[in-house]
């Protein structure tokens, strides 16, 4: 909240100034008349709950008061709603999309990485490699502006916009969901290339564990190879991803800026960047706040749950 209290300042032309000519501007569009000083000074504290005459640490008293007591991020200046309202509107599909990506991704990489190490040196491991990295040196947009153009307009395999299809009746019915699982398809998919790279690093994780000695003493016992796969290399490979998938969040909801303006997904990364576009500040601090605080929670359960994955860490132990 600080750091976009700051950024607000710090933006140039100075947010304010430029709000308040917005409002003179649809004031003068609508053919209301002039509008007093004090009065445009109340609608500025309506959008952005500061009162922009204030010294700086009033507006930034004003400011968190708002967020944290009064549960307010401002008004949007061009949808003339509450920011919360528009964004807890479109938050779910941005959570539908961008959870379904990052456990897609993750789950693939997880499977391709444990079996490039069960290979290593193999054919498979080799060619995996070379795919995967190039794959991490693509950017995700670019994959998504080329599924829409092979899949959704050369073949119509798929859908190219909304999430759900125009002549489709909103309701809870399988016509519905199957509208709007086939719209998710390609944003999804296109999204889930950021977890990809996660399959190098199971590959090195499973190879490190390979040569555990507790594997040699665990074949030595004669257990089974399916067991000591599962229970003994994957469970303590996949250990390090836990706390990189957490992390994955925030990357996924960034992207989820671009993937949904490609896609025309109308999600928070949609109204992110149509706030962008239309310089509506209000909306675009209220979803800068919402981006961060879903990453710093993510994070936070990461730390928190961590030692119940992993037993050796909330005994501070080593690995024996």
């Amino acid at each position: 909240m600080t750091l976009s209290f700051v950024l607000y300042h710090a933006m140039p032309g100075s947010p304010a100034e430029s709000l308040k000519n917005v409002i003179l501007s649809q004031q003068a569009a609508s053919g209301s008349g002039t509008v007093d000083l004090e009065r445009l000074n109340r609608m500025v504290s309506m959008y952005t709950n500061i009162q922009p005459d204030e010294p700086l640490h009033v507006q930034y008293y004003q400011y968190i008061h708002q967020i944290v007591i009064e549960g307010s991020l401002g008004t949007s200046i061009y949808e003339n709603k509450p920011v919360t309202e528009l964004i807890f509107e479109r938050v779910p599909w941005s959570m539908f999309i961008s959870v379904y990506a990052l456990t897609i991704g993750y789950s693939l990489s997880i499977l391709i990485g444990s079996v490039m190490a069960y290979t290593e040196k193999s054919r498979f491991d080799s060619v995996s490699s070379s795919i995967i990295i190039g794959l991490n040196s693509v950017p995700y947009y670019i994959v998504g502006l080329l599924l829409i153009y092979v899949l959704a307009i050369q073949n119509e395999f798929f859908p190219y916009g909304g999430r759900v299809g125009s002549n489709v009746a909103a309701g809870f019915n399988v016509t519905f969901m199957q509208s709007i699982i086939w719209h998710a398809v390609l944003p999804v998919v296109s999204m889930s290339m950021l977890g990809l790279g996660g399959a190098l690093t199971m590959r090195g994780n499973a190879v490190r564990v390979l040569g555990e000695d507790y594997l040699r003493v665990a074949t030595l016992r004669g257990l089974r190879r399916s067991r000591i796969a599962t229970q003994y290399v994957g469970r303590n490979a996949i250990l390090p991803m836990y706390t990189q998938f957490m992390i994955g969040i925030a990357g996924v909801f960034s992207s989820a800026v671009i993937v949904e303006q490609i896609f025309t997904y109308p999600g928070v990364g949609l109204l992110m960047y149509n706030a962008i576009q239309t310089q509506d500040y209000p909306l675009l601090m209220g979803s800068l706040i919402i981006f961060t605080t879903v990453t710093v929670i993510g994070i936070f359960i990461a730390d928190v749950t961590y030692g119940f994955v992993d037993p050796r860490i909330s005994a501070g132990g080593s690995d024996e």
